[in-house]
Parts: C-alpha cells; structure tokens; sequence
C-alpha cells in the first residue's frame, strides 16, 4: 500500500482504491488475510476510523468479509468480480474515448490491432 496521499481524494477511498487494485492484480489472494485496521492506521500514519470505513466499504461491495476474533478476508470470487467490474468500466467509459481518438487520427482499428498484436509477440 502507498505511503503518499493524494489531497484530491478522501484517504479511505484511496486505501479501499489500492485493496482492490491488490486484490485484482493477485497481490492479495481470495481467502487471504488483510492487515489489521490497527495496523494499517500505524503503518500508514491514518486514523483507524479511516482505515475501518475503508474496509467497510469493500464489505459491502461483497470484496472482503469480516471474520469474528479472526480479522478481513477476501472472499471467494473477489478477483473475478472485481474484473467484470473494471471490463464493464473500461469498455463503457475508456473505450468510446479510444476509438474516438483512433478515428481522429485516421487510423485503421483492424491494422493497429495486428499491428500491436505483431509487437507483443
């Protein structure tokens, strides 16, 4: 997790940002254990109420469950959900900007896809 706040965007949204971008790129594990409300406020030099909201929300995004004396897990499905949601995203709010840029610049969207397919093979 970043030590660097942004002063555009409340803390918690932030941390609960990096847990589910850890959680998608595999870095925290479905089942897995997540760091202690505690221990993320002293790591981090936040407030633990700021921590807690943080993980609340991602409770109730079905993203993680609270387990009574054992601490946050990431549920089963975590990741996959959590995929769909940034395809569902990307496709609905990036794509359309992408292609109107690609049409803007005169490209061919078939050639530069076999184009980029050619340079990452």
């Amino acid at each position: 997790m970043a030590e660097q706040w942004k002063n555009d965007q409340p803390i918690y949204l932030q941390l609960k940002e990096q847990v589910r971008t850890m959680i998608l790129e595999g870095i925290l594990a479905e089942g897995e254990a997540l760091p202690s409300v505690r221990k993320v406020a002293v790591e981090y030099q936040i407030n633990p109420i700021t921590a807690s909201k943080a993980y609340s929300e991602l409770v109730d995004e079905g993203l993680i469950e609270k387990r009574r004396g054992l601490g946050m897990f990431v549920l089963e499905g975590a990741r996959e959900s959590l995929l769909k949601a940034e395809q569902q995203k990307f496709l609905k709010e990036e794509w359309p900007e992408i292609m109107k840029r690609i049409a803007r610049l005169g490209l061919d969207p078939k050639k530069l896809v076999a184009e980029t397919t050619e340079d990452n093979a």
